[in-house]
């Protein structure tokens, strides 16, 4: 049976995928409440999100595929990992973008911007993560 380390990359890989996660749960904007209104939020899971949880989904997948085979697996590559957090990157994008064509971004305190999508700030702390996790993989010297 193949028995590789983890090594630090990976293992931040890993750490990312369970910050994406727990950023796609938590509320990544939030709207009205005020004045008698009704408040709206949403997660990771409308639009452009869901994507990020899926990438999250596949790091998970792609550390664990070389301990699934006998010898090391060609997709456990910096490529993969260049893929999925770009992939990452441009579904975040693309939904702060939608997010702020919808005006769900409206703020009454300079706080707000924080408290008002904490799963937003998050789980962008998990896509710099894994960015950083794929340059890593890219530094590593090459299996053999």
């Amino acid at each position: 049976m193949h028995r590789r380390p983890v090594g630090r990359a990976r293992l931040l890989a890993g750490l990312a995928a369970v910050v994406i996660v727990a950023g796609s749960l938590l509320r990544w904007w939030s709207v009205g409440g005020r004045n008698g209104l009704p408040a709206l939020s949403g997660n990771a899971f409308d639009g452009f999100g869901i994507l990020v949880f899926f990438v999250a989904l596949a790091t998970v997948a792609l550390i664990t595929l070389p301990y699934a085979t006998d010898r090391p697996v060609r997709a456990d590559r910096w490529p993969a990992y260049a893929i999925l957090a770009g992939t990452g990157w441009f579904a975040f994008i693309i939904r702060i973008v939608d997010l702020a064509a919808l005006r769900a971004f409206q703020f009454d305190q300079p706080t707000e911007i924080f408290t008002s999508g904490p799963g937003l700030w998050v789980t962008g702390i998990g896509l710099v993560m894994l960015a950083r996790a794929a340059y890593d993989v890219f530094r590593e010297p090459p299996v053999r």
